[in-house]
């Protein structure tokens, strides 16, 4: 009988040394699927990291590349602009071409005969009265004028840009024709003038006028350009200036209201000796 149990008992525990065994198996089994789980889950996390960043970096490069193209774009287009202020770009537009050549009628007797010729005052008058009428870019006989261009006579030829011209002049100007003519033919203007001396004076407007880039040299002997760092000096300077000459006023101020304030005690005082002084 206790053989029986004892053979029921070891197999009893041989089976419940089966489910154990099997349960820690799966338990194990499960725990290092676990594992493996968390470490692919680490590997693709760390992959999906580094292509984000990847991206990231992609997308700060090409900011950077757009903020840069922005700014050299409105950099360029500012340069252009100036550029074609200084004159150093052909310039195409609606305008005039005013041509001027010397009298073919002869001086009269006692008359100065350069009276009947165009000389440098000339063709400044005209370019003045073009510029005043708002042209925006000039030309004589294809030198680009700009602000230092010289126009003067040189025996029979006039100077311009160091470039000696002879008659007849032709003078190119970008601006609203009809402006542009007009300011020409005012009463008493230049073409008045130039006609009772019988000088040649046509006035041409045209869609399509162009003005060449200046060729001349530009030079700066005495002028220098003025940095960003001397211009905050110059201000600093300005602002005490003028804190000095505010605080050297209000010290007048006081000492001025000083001086009233010890008149006036005094004014009693002599009123009432010039009282006594005339009792007496």
């Amino acid at each position: 009988m206790i053989t029986a149990i004892n053979k029921h008992t070891r197999i009893l525990i041989f089976l419940v040394c089966i489910i154990l065994g099997f349960m820690i198996t799966m338990q194990l089994k499960s725990h290092n699927q676990y594992q493996n789980l968390a470490v692919q889950r680490a590997e693709d996390l760390t992959v999906r990291l580094k292509e984000v960043q990847e991206d990231r970096d992609k997308l700060v490069k090409e900011l950077d590349e757009y903020r840069a193209g922005r700014i050299s774009g409105a950099a360029k287009k500012e340069m252009d602009e100036l550029k074609a202020r200084a004159g150093e770009t052909e310039m195409e537009g609606k305008g005039i071409v005013f041509t001027l050549d010397d009298s073919k009628q002869a001086a009269k007797a006692g008359e100065n005969k350069n009276l009947y010729i165009i000389h440098d005052d000339d063709l400044l008058r005209v370019v003045n009265e073009l510029r005043s009428a708002g042209a925006e870019a000039i030309s004589l006989n294809g030198q680009r004028l700009i602000g230092s261009s010289e126009i003067r006579c040189v025996g029979p030829t006039v100077l311009v840009n160091e470039r000696r011209l002879a008659a007849p002049f032709v003078i190119s100007a970008i601006g609203n024709p009809q402006t542009l003519e007009s300011s020409l033919k005012l009463r008493g203007g230049v073409i008045e003038n130039f006609k009772f001396w019988g000088i040649k004076a046509d006035i041409v407007q045209s869609d399509k006028v162009r003005i060449p880039a200046f060729q001349g040299k530009r030079t700066f002997e005495f002028a220098k350009m003025v940095t960003e760092e001397e211009k905050k000096e110059d201000h600093k300077e300005s602002v005490q200036a003028a804190e000095n000459k505010k605080e050297t006023a209000g010290n007048a101020q006081a000492k001025d209201n000083k001086v009233t304030a010890d008149a006036g005690k005094e004014q009693p005082a002599d009123r009432r000796n010039n009282a006594g002084g005339g009792a007496q």
